[in-house]
Protein backbone atom coordinates (compact mmCIF):
# COMPACT_ATOMS: atom_id res chain seq x y z
CA UNK A 1 0.00 0.00 0.00
CA UNK A 2 3.20 2.51 0.27
CA UNK A 3 4.06 2.04 -2.72
CA UNK A 4 0.52 2.32 -4.49
CA UNK A 5 0.00 5.52 -2.61
CA UNK A 6 3.58 7.17 -3.28
CA UNK A 7 2.97 6.35 -7.01
CA UNK A 8 -0.75 7.94 -7.19
CA UNK A 9 0.77 10.80 -5.23
CA UNK A 10 3.47 10.90 -7.53
CA UNK A 11 1.21 10.95 -10.90
CA UNK A 12 -1.54 13.90 -8.94
CA UNK A 13 1.96 16.18 -7.86
CA UNK A 14 2.99 16.00 -11.97
CA UNK A 15 0.00 16.33 -12.76
CA UNK A 16 -1.42 19.33 -10.60
CA UNK A 17 1.43 21.26 -11.19
CA UNK A 18 1.43 21.15 -14.93
CA UNK A 19 -1.92 22.13 -15.02
CA UNK A 20 -1.95 24.59 -12.63
CA UNK A 21 0.89 26.15 -13.80
CA UNK A 22 -0.95 26.89 -16.87
CA UNK A 23 -3.89 28.22 -14.77
CA UNK A 24 -1.11 30.55 -12.85
CA UNK A 25 0.14 32.28 -16.15
CA UNK A 26 -3.05 33.09 -17.36
CA UNK A 27 -4.53 34.38 -13.78
CA UNK A 28 -1.08 36.28 -13.20
CA UNK A 29 -1.84 38.22 -16.28
CA UNK A 30 -4.38 40.20 -14.91
CA UNK A 31 -3.48 39.45 -11.28
CA UNK A 32 -1.15 42.29 -9.79
CA UNK A 33 1.82 40.78 -8.13
CA UNK A 34 0.55 41.01 -4.30
CA UNK A 35 -1.98 38.91 -5.43
CA UNK A 36 -0.54 36.04 -6.67
CA UNK A 37 1.32 34.45 -4.02
CA UNK A 38 -2.71 33.30 -2.54
CA UNK A 39 -2.55 30.98 -5.56
CA UNK A 40 0.83 29.69 -4.76
CA UNK A 41 -0.59 28.79 -1.24
CA UNK A 42 -3.74 27.12 -3.05
CA UNK A 43 -1.47 24.50 -5.25
CA UNK A 44 0.20 23.84 -1.84
CA UNK A 45 -2.09 23.39 0.20
CA UNK A 46 -3.88 21.00 -2.49
CA UNK A 47 -0.55 18.70 -2.55
CA UNK A 48 0.22 18.52 1.23
CA UNK A 49 -3.72 17.46 1.32
CA UNK A 50 -3.40 14.62 -0.70
CA UNK A 51 0.10 13.60 0.51
CA UNK A 52 -1.71 13.17 3.84
CA UNK A 53 -4.59 11.03 2.27
CA UNK A 54 -2.36 8.75 -0.26
CA UNK A 55 1.05 9.07 2.05
CA UNK A 56 -0.34 9.29 5.27
CA UNK A 57 2.24 11.76 5.83
CA UNK A 58 1.32 15.05 7.62
CA UNK A 59 3.41 17.85 9.35
CA UNK A 60 3.70 20.25 11.96
CA UNK A 61 5.48 23.40 12.67
CA UNK A 62 6.59 23.95 16.07
CA UNK A 63 8.18 27.63 16.77
CA UNK A 64 5.73 29.90 15.46
CA UNK A 65 6.51 32.40 18.24
CA UNK A 66 9.91 32.97 16.93
CA UNK A 67 8.99 34.57 13.48
CA UNK A 68 9.51 38.08 14.20
CA UNK A 69 7.30 41.19 12.95
CA UNK A 70 8.11 42.41 9.31
CA UNK A 71 9.35 40.51 6.73
CA UNK A 72 13.06 38.68 7.01
CA UNK A 73 14.74 35.88 5.28
CA UNK A 74 14.56 32.24 6.29
CA UNK A 75 17.08 29.94 6.13
CA UNK A 76 15.76 26.37 4.90
CA UNK A 77 17.34 22.58 5.84
CA UNK A 78 16.92 20.88 2.32
CA UNK A 79 16.58 16.92 2.52
CA UNK A 80 14.14 16.84 0.15
CA UNK A 81 11.53 18.14 -1.89
CA UNK A 82 8.63 18.24 0.37
CA UNK A 83 9.78 22.00 1.84
CA UNK A 84 9.86 23.04 -1.46
CA UNK A 85 5.93 22.90 -1.25
CA UNK A 86 5.37 23.05 1.98
CA UNK A 87 7.51 26.64 2.94
CA UNK A 88 4.81 28.94 1.59
CA UNK A 89 2.34 27.81 3.88
CA UNK A 90 4.60 28.18 7.11
CA UNK A 91 5.93 31.52 5.70
CA UNK A 92 4.16 34.80 4.78
CA UNK A 93 4.06 36.10 1.23
CA UNK A 94 7.58 34.73 -0.38
CA UNK A 95 10.03 34.65 -2.72
CA UNK A 96 12.43 31.99 -3.43
CA UNK A 97 15.81 31.64 -4.76
CA UNK A 98 16.50 29.02 -6.87
CA UNK A 99 18.02 27.34 -9.29
CA UNK A 100 17.74 29.07 -12.86
CA UNK A 101 17.44 25.44 -14.36
CA UNK A 102 14.08 25.21 -12.91
CA UNK A 103 12.35 28.26 -14.80
CA UNK A 104 13.61 26.69 -18.07
CA UNK A 105 11.23 23.51 -17.21
CA UNK A 106 8.16 24.29 -19.92
CA UNK A 107 5.44 25.65 -18.34
CA UNK A 108 5.88 24.71 -15.05
CA UNK A 109 9.05 27.13 -15.09
CA UNK A 110 6.76 29.90 -17.03
CA UNK A 111 4.43 29.58 -13.68
CA UNK A 112 7.52 30.22 -11.36
CA UNK A 113 8.53 33.82 -13.07
CA UNK A 114 5.16 35.03 -12.39
CA UNK A 115 5.94 34.93 -8.61
CA UNK A 116 9.07 36.38 -9.17
CA UNK A 117 11.69 33.80 -8.07
CA UNK A 118 15.16 34.57 -7.72
CA UNK A 119 16.83 32.28 -9.95
CA UNK A 120 20.41 32.22 -9.94
CA UNK A 121 23.32 30.21 -11.89
CA UNK A 122 25.03 28.10 -9.12
CA UNK A 123 28.13 27.52 -11.23
CA UNK A 124 28.50 31.83 -11.19
CA UNK A 125 29.93 32.04 -7.93
CA UNK A 126 30.29 35.58 -6.42
CA UNK A 127 27.78 36.43 -9.60
CA UNK A 128 25.27 34.64 -7.84
CA UNK A 129 25.94 36.04 -4.58
CA UNK A 130 25.48 39.36 -6.06
CA UNK A 131 22.12 38.64 -7.63
CA UNK A 132 21.00 36.88 -4.12
CA UNK A 133 21.53 40.05 -2.50
CA UNK A 134 21.01 42.87 -5.35
CA UNK A 135 16.90 41.63 -6.47
CA UNK A 136 16.62 40.15 -2.83
CA UNK A 137 17.18 43.99 -1.46
CA UNK A 138 13.88 44.40 -4.20
CA UNK A 139 12.18 41.65 -3.09
CA UNK A 140 12.33 42.71 0.73
CA UNK A 141 11.89 46.62 0.22
CA UNK A 142 8.81 45.08 -1.67
CA UNK A 143 7.34 43.38 1.96
CA UNK A 144 8.22 39.84 0.86
CA UNK A 145 10.30 36.95 2.69
CA UNK A 146 12.94 35.30 1.20
CA UNK A 147 13.80 31.82 1.01
CA UNK A 148 17.12 30.65 0.84
CA UNK A 149 18.63 26.81 1.06
CA UNK A 150 21.80 27.76 2.13
CA UNK A 151 23.31 24.05 1.14
CA UNK A 152 22.40 24.91 -2.25
CA UNK A 153 21.06 21.40 -3.00
CA UNK A 154 19.65 18.72 -1.01
CA UNK A 155 21.49 16.57 1.26
CA UNK A 156 21.00 13.13 1.94
CA UNK A 157 19.08 12.92 5.65
CA UNK A 158 21.52 13.99 8.78
CA UNK A 159 24.37 15.39 6.29
CA UNK A 160 25.13 18.72 5.27
CA UNK A 161 27.72 21.32 3.54
CA UNK A 162 29.11 24.60 4.04
CA UNK A 163 26.52 26.67 3.90
CA UNK A 164 26.63 29.65 1.04
CA UNK A 165 26.87 33.37 2.04
CA UNK A 166 24.29 35.24 0.34
CA UNK A 167 21.82 34.94 2.46
CA UNK A 168 24.51 36.13 6.06
CA UNK A 169 25.58 38.81 3.13
CA UNK A 170 22.00 40.41 2.17
CA UNK A 171 20.89 40.08 6.06
CA UNK A 172 23.81 41.97 7.08
CA UNK A 173 23.19 44.68 4.27
CA UNK A 174 19.25 45.27 4.48
CA UNK A 175 19.38 44.93 8.51
CA UNK A 176 16.97 42.32 8.08
CA UNK A 177 17.33 39.07 10.46
CA UNK A 178 17.84 35.28 9.65
CA UNK A 179 15.19 32.50 10.88
CA UNK A 180 16.84 29.11 11.14
CA UNK A 181 14.24 26.17 9.68
CA UNK A 182 14.88 22.69 10.56
CA UNK A 183 12.92 19.50 9.67
CA UNK A 184 13.20 15.98 9.29
CA UNK A 185 11.33 15.61 5.90
CA UNK A 186 14.24 13.64 4.29
CA UNK A 187 13.37 10.66 6.79
CA UNK A 188 10.17 10.54 5.22
CA UNK A 189 9.96 12.02 1.81
CA UNK A 190 14.18 11.44 0.83
CA UNK A 191 15.68 13.04 -2.18
CA UNK A 192 15.45 11.03 -5.57
CA UNK A 193 13.10 8.33 -3.17
CA UNK A 194 9.54 7.62 -4.84
CA UNK A 195 8.60 6.04 -1.86
CA UNK A 196 6.89 8.28 1.34
CA UNK A 197 6.98 6.87 4.51
CA UNK A 198 4.16 7.87 6.53
CA UNK A 199 4.58 9.81 9.77
CA UNK A 200 4.73 13.37 10.57
CA UNK A 201 7.20 15.76 9.33
CA UNK A 202 8.59 18.25 12.29
CA UNK A 203 9.25 21.43 11.22
CA UNK A 204 11.53 23.87 13.44
CA UNK A 205 11.50 27.71 13.23
CA UNK A 206 14.59 28.73 15.54
CA UNK A 207 14.76 32.05 16.84
CA UNK A 208 15.84 34.84 14.67
CA UNK A 209 19.56 35.63 14.27
CA UNK A 210 21.44 39.16 13.39
CA UNK A 211 24.22 39.35 10.70
CA UNK A 212 25.81 42.43 11.67
CA UNK A 213 29.23 41.55 12.67
CA UNK A 214 28.81 37.77 12.29
CA UNK A 215 31.31 35.56 10.09
CA UNK A 216 29.08 34.96 7.03
CA UNK A 217 29.18 31.37 7.41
Amino acid sequence: MQLIGSLVFTAFLFLWTFFYAIFLVIACSVLPFRRRFALVRVWARVLLTALKWTCRLDYRVEGLENLPAGNHIALWKHSSSWETIAMSLVFPRQVWVLKRELTWIPVVGWGIRQVHAIAIDRKSGHSAVGQVIAQGKERLAEGDWIMIFPEGTRMAEGQTRRYGVSGTLLAAETGKLLVPVAHNAGTFWPRRGLLKKPGTIRVMIGKPVAAAGRDPR
